[in-house]
């Protein structure tokens, strides 16, 4: 017992005799504790070095027009991103004057800092301030959050050091300037734009110094949300710069009392918006969102910029004149051209009634690459995103018939053949009888195919419908770009079938393309941030789909369209003189309006009507609203661009030919006409009625129209 109470005696007096020992026991096993989870903090719970040194900040995807012009930006952070050798060097100084004075001696962490501000925070015994450098700062950004706990503090001084060993002090500073978040911009480049509307470049001392004041606290210390604080963490920001020896005390006394300044700019829709959300779309569906929003694209398009301007605001003005006729021709509570606002209500508890928007659209082609000029949607983007260029079916009306004539001259058809404008009777099984008519209601008897193009004579076009089958006309009109499904009935001659405004318009480049087809394109090249191609569309792809000869004498026939007497002469008094052809196009009750033609070198297509398909009133025709829009779209696109006529190519003949026999005229003859044949087409025989001897008794012009053309489907 006596020993073991000495045994216990022995170790009382060793503690109290060696305190010291205890505490060294402590001291030594938190230190081999701390070691051994530093250790482990460095080399598997840190960003690994692959991304340390492959950081990779989200960027805004930029839109660009042909000319270099800036369309659009689409981003989660709004970020853009400067080389440090393009920042104010007072902006650097600034930044160092108030963060990190050591920031050039330090490697990553500020020791003596982190003794001084722990003693300071136990005397106080609250925490005043933080000792964390811009290194430390910039790994909290990169890879951290800002939860103030020991084991995140440890890693972020660790990933500090790591980042020091990886990137040099001038990269780190740009990192940092890049990186941060200025309340309502990401990196001081985006900042500069947002608070000033300048580039970072022309940032004065003052400015800097109210951007740097936000890195305490972006939202509290932000010019737009708290003036009074914003102006107290400027004028902190230039004491310390003035007390680093940045700026001498003259000039720093008179910056500090002027008067809080900052220029946001105006907030822009972006230019172009139809155009740029079809752009958005298309990169989201092949990229993914990830790409279109942080990886910092750039996405050359095909846009002329002056050119889409300028439709924009055909389309306005015209739509705004057409919409104040419609206003002022129906009453306000006429249920076919108003609707009720819902969940509106009048100071009576009564529904308010507005009027429809009458909506346009317009796409513009350059025939020979395919690229999309211009393309307006409808008339007001933020009313309304629903792009009608793109996305909206519609009944091209007499705009469709161009094909049918294609179907039938690239099949032995010539532009003098003969076809009686009479009214006719279809008979279709399961359906009533259909009796379609003209436009104004009259017939005009015998006339060729070319007049019934040109004067859009809707029984012409039927009749050569039926006489080549639709299935025929379909086949034609899909080679041609039309993708749209196609109904191979009767009424496909006049249009019924609906289609795309950008494809239509599309399948018409191919008659001044001499037979070529095209696709339609948008983007010219996308680059990554790093300027490597991920999208290179620099090479056109073309594929023949009609003859030469075949496209050229449509061309020649639509070229009739715009003379005297044709639908679309209206653009040559308006001033639109250039070799040019074209055809209106208007839906049954005159619901959609279109305008589709082109010159040598540029192709437009226009499509006015409501949403809904209401009728746009009696008499509203593609000559009437299509057609004026496209007259101004064309002017503009053509300003600075040669005359051209259309090539004639080998195996066309200009010959004289009478009217009446469509035989090679006599001097005789009481008509002559110029028409376009091939050669396989060319007549070979004389007029057979004016002779020399007369007028023959065979004489075709009194004749009664030809009862052949009654058919059956």
């Amino acid at each position: 017992m006596s020993k073991i109470n000495g045994k216990n005696s022995l170790i009382s007096g060793l503690w109290y005799r060696r305190p010291t020992l205890w505490v060294a026991v402590v001291l030594l096993t938190c230190i081999i504790w701390g070691g051994i989870r530093t250790y482990n903090i460095y080399n598997y719970e840190l960003p690994s070095i692959e991304e340390v040194y492959n950081i990779e900040p989200p960027l805004k995807t930029k839109i660009y027009a042909s000319d270099g012009t800036l369309l659009q930006e689409f981003f989660n952070q709004n970020r853009a991103l400067t080389p440090f050798h393009k920042m104010p060097p007072h902006l650097i100084e600034m930044l160092i004057s108030v963060e990190d004075q050591e920031f050039y001696s330090h490697w990553g962490i500020n020791m003596r800092r982190i003794f001084i501000m722990a003693a300071t925070n136990l005397m106080k015994m609250k925490i005043k301030g933080g000792a964390s450098t811009v290194t430390q700062q910039l790994a909290r950004m990169l890879f951290l959050n800002r939860k103030q706990t020991l084991g995140r503090k440890i890693k972020e001084a660790l990933t500090a050091v790591k980042l020091e060993r990886t990137y040099s002090k001038s990269e780190i500073l740009e990192m940092y300037l890049n990186l941060y978040y200025f309340h309502r911009a990401y990196g001081v480049s985006s900042a500069a734009h947002a608070f000033f509307n300048k580039p970072i470049g022309e940032l004065s001392v003052s400015d800097c110094a109210i951007l740097l004041g936000m890195l305490k606290g972006p939202v509290i210390n932000s010019p737009f949300n708290n003036p009074d604080k914003a102006l107290q963490a400027r004028n902190r920001v230039l004491f310390a710069y003035f007390k680093n020896g940045g700026l001498d005390r003259g000039v720093y006394d008179s910056l500090r009392v002027l008067p809080l300044e900052f220029n946001p700019p105006e907030k822009e829709p972006g230019k172009a918006p139809y155009f740029t959300e079809y752009i958005r779309q298309y990169i989201e569906k092949i990229y993914g969102v990830d790409k279109l929003y942080n990886s910092g694209l750039t996405v050359y398009t095909t846009l002329d910029w002056p050119l889409q301007q300028a439709a924009e605001l055909a389309i306005k003005n015209h739509l705004d004149s057409l919409q104040a006729k419609i206003d002022s021709r129906y009453s306000i509570n006429n249920p076919k051209y108003t609707e009720v606002l819902r969940d509106t209500l009048d100071e009576n508890g009564d529904s308010v009634r507005v009027y429809k928007q009458i909506q346009g659209a317009a796409v513009s082609i350059e025939n020979i690459t395919g690229n999309v000029l211009a393309m307006v949607g409808g008339r007001d983007f933020n009313k309304t995103k629903f792009n009608r260029a793109v996305q909206a079916p519609r009944q091209p009306g007499s705009a469709f018939k161009p094909f049918i004539y294609t179907a039938a001259i690239d099949n032995g058809w010539t532009p003098d053949s003969i076809l009686f404008d009479n009214s006719i009777v279809l008979d279709i099984p399961g359906s009533k009888d259909w009796r379609p008519h003209n436009f104004d209601d009259k017939y005009l008897g015998r006339m060729t195919i070319r007049t019934g193009l040109k004067k859009s004579r809707n029984m012409i076009a039927i009749k050569l419908l039926l006489k080549i089958r639709p299935e025929l006309v379909i086949f034609y009109a899909k080679e041609m770009g039309i993708k749209s499904p196609l109904r191979a009935v009767p009424s496909l001659a006049i249009g019924t079938s609906e289609v795309f405004l950008q494809e239509l318009a599309s399948a018409y480049t191919v008659f001044p393309n001499g037979g070529i087809r095209i696709e339609p394109r948008h983007i010219i090249k996308i680059e990554d941030r790093y300027g490597n191609i991920l999208e290179d569309n620099s090479v056109v792809a073309k594929e023949e789909v009609l003859s030469e000869t075949t496209a050229y004498i449509m061309v020649n026939m639509m070229q009739s369209v715009m003379e005297p007497g044709g639908t679309g002469y209206g653009a040559r008094w308006r001033g639109f003189t250039r070799p040019a052809g074209g055809k209106t196009g208007t839906s049954d009750d005159f619901r959609d309006n279109w305008f589709m033609g082109y010159t040598p070198q540029v192709t437009s297509g226009v499509w006015v009507g409501f949403d809904d398909n209401t009728s746009i009133g009696y008499n509203m025709t593609g000559s009437a609203n299509g057609l004026p829009i496209w007259t101004k779209i064309m002017l503009a696109a053509h300003q600075d661009l040669p005359v051209e006529d259309f090539e004639v190519p080998t195996g066309i003949t200009v010959v004289d030919i009478c009217s009446e026999t469509s035989e090679l005229a006599t001097i005789h003859c009481r008509e002559i006409i110029h028409e376009v044949f091939t050669d396989y087409t060319i007549p070979t025989e004389s007029c057979h009625i004016h002779t020399e001897a007369g007028i023959s008794v065979d004489d075709p012009s009194g004749q009664p129209p030809d009862t052949s053309d009654t058919f059956r489907f």
